[in-house]
């Protein structure tokens, strides 16, 4: 196909790109050519994709047009590779915080994170009167527990009577793949002596917490949201931010749905259903940890792990209406993790509050094992977010054309509770440009599609391993397999590249300011229920702020901060310097409490701790 090669852009070297507010780089806008897919086409599509005759040429035509010949094939790129997002620690001096000893075990930062929280009245449930909805945070079950207002025993009996209900209604939740009553009643047991003997081990003892079925967690099987990879990788035991949470004293509860492989934004899974979103079940809560989004939205529980690959635990955080938190590259051990893509995926947590996605950080962060990659140990700082003194001379960068490549509502909330939150605290915005953002998410598709073929070769070869997946995934994986090694090597120079790029606009600013996703949840296709869904345009919208979170492994935290005019949620996302967990969380917090007030209760919510 030599004569229908694209020319590829020739990129001038990062020195020369003006990245500030009158700079004349083009903001140029995804232009996805893909038509959605479910059902019957689905399957047509597949059969094209493994045709010997017509694949390769299907293969060529969806590079061609979707510009990544153009932008990455054949584009040249003087940067050297950069195959690991790995940040060398700076201490970043930043305010209110406090530096947490290495070698404290989880319960212990746990206790040091409970210490860094505004205090709380002592008082019981039903004293706790609030004119706005919320949820029940890890501190109210700590407190009801310690004051002998209710059991974790009696917690996980009402927490599987309401999965149970769940299972039962009009339209099926599908909140998880697996979860064992006898084995969460068994830790619930035990978590309720511990409270009798006056022995809690953290505030997480007795606290319901859900996982993302990416993650190992015994007795559960790893499923990746598929049928069949548990069967080829067993799981052997806990993940090592599993293994953290349960040393807390955590009742792990379950395996959370997700997407198959984490194949799409939409968390739509053939085989166990879709996970319904609590403000709305007609639409999608988000993928691909769309389980633990909606396990948590529904008041199931006050935080739930996942794993973010592509924007996997901050998009559906935001189309669910919780909080959605990614750190740094290397900051949590990946260890137990399926490893589908294993230089952009993290594991992230999604929660109710702030406050409950900090204490659980706290938990499952720390030094890594020795095989896993890493620069020196960072410091672990945490935020103080019980001090009297705001941080303050905050810089939040935003990129105007990208900012507002959004739907008018999104762009509309997002701005004002950037204004509201600028007046209130008389922190600053700062105008800026980044430059070849599409050819970031192209560099970033390139990667996590490379390293999942890779990951799952020794599996492909297996033909009753391929046709157990569902149609969409495997339509993904055969377009994950198309993309070939010079690709992946441009990709990954395009990696440095926009390391560099993001790292000045970081001596500019502190954060970078953006809507969490394009759009809010839409509707489930009765088509997709069957076969899954291929939806590359609304894909391409939901991700659309997502990428260098991933790419680059910055940390990343969404919050929501308000609602569409069909009640469906709204998130706003920062962007932080590497290391800078504590920052975000401080913005976050200072978000959260300017909107709390205007929080709206799901369709959805499952009240266990809070009613008699």
């Amino acid at each position: 196909m030599g004569l229908l090669r694209a020319a590829g852009v020739v990129y001038k070297p990062v020195e020369q790109l003006d990245l500030g507010p009158d700079s004349n780089e083009i903001y140029v806008e995804a232009d996805i050519k893909a038509p959605r897919m479910g059902g019957l086409l689905a399957k047509i599509f597949a059969w094209i994709l493994e045709s010997r005759i017509f694949g390769a040429l299907a293969f060529y035509i969806l590079k061609r047009l979707n510009r990544v010949h153009k932008f990455i094939s054949n584009a040249t790129v003087e940067e050297p590779p950069m195959f690991v997002p790995l940040h060398p620690y700076v201490d970043l001096d930043e305010q209110e915080v406090i530096e947490i000893d290495s070698d404290a075990s989880p319960a212990e930062r746990v206790q040091q994170a409970m210490n860094c929280l505004p205090l709380t009245a002592e008082n019981s449930l039903d004293a706790f009167k609030f004119s706005c909805f919320r949820r029940w945070t890890i501190a109210d079950y700590s407190r009801a527990y310690r004051n002998g207002e209710i059991t974790p025993l009696k917690i996980a009996e009402r927490f599987i009577d309401a999965v149970h209900e769940s299972s039962s209604r009009p339209l099926s939740i599908a909140f998880f793949i697996n979860y064992d009553a006898e084995d969460i009643l068994r830790q619930a047991t035990e978590s309720t002596l511990r409270y009798e003997r006056g022995a809690p081990i953290s505030a997480l003892d007795g606290v319901p917490i859900a996982v993302k079925d990416e993650i190992d967690c015994s007795p559960y099987p790893t499923t990746g949201g598929t049928k069949w990879l548990h069967k080829v990788r067993p799981c052997t035991g806990d993940a090592c931010c599993v293994a953290r949470l349960r040393s807390c004293g955590a009742i792990l509860v379950g395996k959370t749905n997700m997407h198959e492989l984490g194949a799409t934004p939409s968390g739509i899974n053939p085989h166990y259903g879709p996970p319904r979103n609590p403000y709305d079940p007609s639409r999608i809560s988000g993928g691909s940890s769309s389980g633990s989004a909606a396990v948590v939205c529904a008041g199931l529980c006050p935080a739930a792990l996942g794993v973010d690959g592509g924007g996997s635990v901050r998009m559906p955080a935001s189309l669910s209406g919780v909080v959605g938190f990614k750190p740094t590259f290397g900051r949590i051990p990946h260890s137990g993790v399926l490893p589908l893509n294993w230089t952009v995926g993290m594991v992230g947590v999604l929660a109710g509050t702030l406050e409950d996605a900090f204490i659980v950080y706290a938990a499952i962060s720390g030094h890594l094992p020795s095989h896993e990659p890493t620069t020196l140990p960072p410091k672990i700082h945490f935020p103080l977010l019980n001090s009297t003194n705001p941080i303050s001379n905050i810089k939040l960068a935003i990129y105007g054309e990208w900012f507002n490549d959004c739907n008018e509502e999104i762009r509309l909330c997002c701005s004002n509770a950037v204004q509201l939150l600028c007046e209130r605290y008389n922190w600053k915005t700062v105008e800026v440009t980044i430059p070849e953002l599409e050819v970031m998410r192209l560099a970033h598709y390139v990667t996590i599609g490379s390293e999942c073929s890779t990951a799952l070769s020794s599996h492909l070869e297996n033909f009753r391993g391929r046709s157990e997946f569902g149609w969409d995934a495997r339509v993904v994986v055969d377009i994950y397999g198309a993309f070939n090694s010079n690709e992946y090597i441009k990709a990954q120079k395009l990696r440095y590249r926009h390391m560099q790029i993001h790292n000045k606009i970081f001596a500019k600013a502190d954060v970078i300011v953006t809507p969490t996703t394009g759009m809010t949840a839409y509707s489930i296709s009765k088509n997709a229920l069957t076969t899954g869904e291929l939806d590359y345009v609304n894909g391409g919208t939901i991700i659309r702020y997502q990428i260098a979170g991933n790419f680059l492994g910055l940390p990343a935290i969404t919050v929501p901060v308000g609602y569409d005019k069909a009640g469906l949620p709204i998130g706003l996302q920062f962007i932080g310097k590497p290391w800078s967990e504590p920052t975000l969380m401080h913005l976050a917090f200072a978000m959260q409490a300017l909107c709390i007030t205007d929080y709206r209760k799901p369709k959805v919510f499952y009240d266990i701790l809070g009613k008699k």
